[in-house]
């Protein structure tokens, strides 16, 4: 791919979800010629889009981090009911993401492979999920703060607050095997608990939503 910050094409992103699909179904078994197969394509066309095995593992986390997004936002005109709508879609969109097999498979291999220092999966997820995460949603943080909405001298510490109270100890669940059941509705009313104890602890006294 030309730059990590380019959209992958339509048939990037089919080799994308083969790899995702793959990592569900035989998890460090992963090879490029394996997912050469799954996605029809040559090896040769996966080592000239993604370079080795590292970049199109790197490709593929930011392509599921991506579907991490906050809602949008007018930032000149932003007022408390927008800042709440763009926080709860985050937190709706982030649950989803991690609620799904295809990132707990991920995670699990990404672990496996930090405790074993088997490879640097463990860093990319990291880099590119996590970390990217926070510099996505820092804008919105940022864009509260100045229109006098939230309070708070650092927005990372802000982020982790709101990372904390949207993940909860679900993560850590689904990755040991428990078997939780996230749907539609209830990842809704977890993203809007989330967003308004966030509001609660961070928002202006005159903009905070009632407990």
């Amino acid at each position: 791919m030309a730059a990590e910050t380019e959209e992958p094409t339509a048939r990037q992103q089919a080799v994308l979800d083969a790899v995702l699909s793959l990592m569900v179904e035989e998890g460090d078994k992963l090879t490029m010629t394996a997912v050469a197969r799954r996605a029809s394509c040559s090896k040769e066309t996966l080592y000239k889009w993604f370079g080795d095995r590292d970049g199109l593992l790197a490709a593929t986390v930011r392509w599921q981090a991506a579907r991490v997004r906050a809602g949008r936002y007018d930032r000149p005109t932003l007022d408390i009911a927008a800042l709440r709508d763009s926080l709860k879609g985050f937190a709706a969109t982030w649950l989803t993401v991690i609620s799904s097999p295809t990132s707990i498979a991920l995670n699990r291999l990404a672990i496996g492979h930090a405790a074993s220092r088997k490879s640097n999966l463990g860093g990319i997820v990291l880099e590119n999920g996590r970390f990217a995460i926070g510099e996505r949603l820092r804008p919105v943080l940022e864009a509260g703060r100045e229109a006098g909405l939230l309070a708070f001298d650092d927005s990372e510490t802000a982020f982790r607050s709101f990372f904390g109270l949207v993940g909860r100890d679900v993560q850590i669940r689904l990755l040991l095997g428990d078997i939780l059941s996230l749907g539609r509705d209830e990842i809704e009313r977890d993203a809007a608990r989330a967003t308004d104890q966030f509001l609660a602890l961070y928002g202006r006294t005159e903009s905070a939503p009632e407990a």
